[in-house]
């Protein structure tokens, strides 16, 4: 019987930032497919109480606290994860997020941290994994990343050169790493409905982006996983270097006046 699309059994994973939102929903399509999933996440009383629910679902999801942004951090954290699981297949790099401060405001600290968390910990995660996916002839680096690297942001220059630099470091990462089995891709995430998050879900905010928006609505946390679960399969052999724009087609107008033009809205 051939295996069923997108067919992760056997594969071991690592989603950074996995306990909440859009990790959280990449953790439960990773499982659901049959991965053993390990989220490094910051708050690891978050991560654990998802671990539990997904337990419920037979799904193998354990936990490490992810707190330390250096290259030797990281990669101690790959090291112990690999070898406590005899292998490592897919990264997916998806903590991230941005202090929001205008140019003007923007000190060192909170752009230092931004680039660490953001773009940085990008190079130290694939170092760090590259020997292990070597030695198996398979790996998958993921990055999510964001509209706001190719639209502007007030308060998110920091932001958007971060994940801009994501999506080159992808497609240099990409082409070192394709002879050895390794793909190398990202997702950028449009407006994402966060229940109960942020001010972009309270229900003026949320429609009002909804009517710049070429499909009507916002997108939800699971099409960036479903995305992400493509990008990790065997079946995506032959796709590395790309992001991917799941943003309800939100970057396709040159202003959301067009899309006002468009339908009359």
């Amino acid at each position: 019987m051939p295996k069923p699309p997108f067919d992760l059994a056997g594969r071991v994973a690592i989603v950074t930032g996995g306990g909440r939102g859009i990790g959280a929903a990449i953790v439960t399509r990773l499982a659901q497919a049959g991965a053993t999933v390990v989220i490094a996440n910051r708050t690891l009383d978050v991560a654990e109480a998802l671990a539990r629910e997904l337990a419920v679902e037979g799904l193998a999801v354990h936990c490490v606290p992810f707190d330390k942004l250096d290259r030797n951090g990281l990669r101690v954290m790959v090291d112990d994860i690999a070898r406590q699981y005899g292998r490592l297949d897919i990264v997916v790099h998806n903590a991230g997020g941005c202090p929001w401060s205008s140019l003007e405001d923007l000190d060192e600290a909170k752009l230092d941290d931004t680039l660490a968390l953001n773009l940085n910990a990008s190079f130290w995660l694939a170092q760090a994994a590259i020997p292990h996916m070597r030695a198996i002839g398979f790996g998958r680096i993921l990055v999510t990343s964001s509209v706001s690297a190719r639209v502007a942001m007030g308060g998110g220059a920091h932001y958007s050169a971060a994940k801009a630099g994501v999506n080159a470091f992808i497609r240099g990462a990409a082409f070192e790493l394709a002879r050895d089995g390794i793909t190398v891709n990202g997702v950028e995430a449009g407006f994402i409905e966060k229940p109960g998050r942020g001010t972009m879900s309270a229900p003026e905010t949320k429609a009002k982006l909804e009517r710049f928006i070429p499909v009507g609505q916002m997108g939800s946390a699971d099409d960036i996983a479903c995305a992400m679960l493509y990008l990790a399969s065997a079946e995506a052999k032959y796709v590395t270097g790309q992001t991917i724009v799941v943003d309800g087609g939100s970057t396709l107008p040159e202003t959301g006046f067009a899309v006002e033009r468009q339908w009359g809205l």
